[in-house]
């Protein structure tokens, strides 16, 4: 369970999308009061939309994720526009759930076998773009874990 919740909060934070788009097909209005014209392209930020204390909370910065467990010990749903990562309603992801096999299958496989450490003294920054990803790499050292 905790795996799990590791993965939507990585996620939350570090959307492989940090930025989307839709397609107005009719005039609307958007839940701000925001008015958007029928035909119109509307970009709004995954990343920036994990990171509001009003959705979030006031740890909406911090890896925590045991924010997505309940008293019970289940998984936390949150309403698809919520966590837009896999995107939400009638056009959400098809292969979201396989996404989420994948990542912990993976995860569980090399953490299970190796410990992995940043490089010390490297700092960590992000490139923004289409696809989230480090502006410098991200060198680690790897070693083998003892059974």
């Amino acid at each position: 369970m905790y795996l799990h919740a590791a993965v939507l909060e990585t996620l939350r934070l570090y959307p492989p999308s940090p930025i989307n788009h839709k397609w107005a097909k009719e005039a609307d209005t958007l839940p701000s009061g925001h008015r958007v014209r029928a035909n119109t392209r509307v970009f709004f930020s995954v990343y920036s939309m994990a990171r509001m204390e009003g959705t979030w909370g006031k740890d909406c910065e911090e890896f925590r994720p045991e924010r997505w467990i309940t008293e019970k010990g289940g998984i936390r749903l949150v309403p698809s526009h919520q966590f837009v990562t896999f995107n939400g309603g009638p056009r959400s992801c098809l292969g979201k759930e396989v996404s989420l096999i994948q990542l912990k299958m993976v995860a569980a496989a090399v953490l299970g076998r190796y410990k992995i450490q940043v490089v010390e003294g490297h700092s960590a920054s992000f490139a923004v773009s289409t696809v989230l990803h480090m502006e410098h790499g991200l060198p680690v050292m790897i070693s083998r874990r003892s059974a």
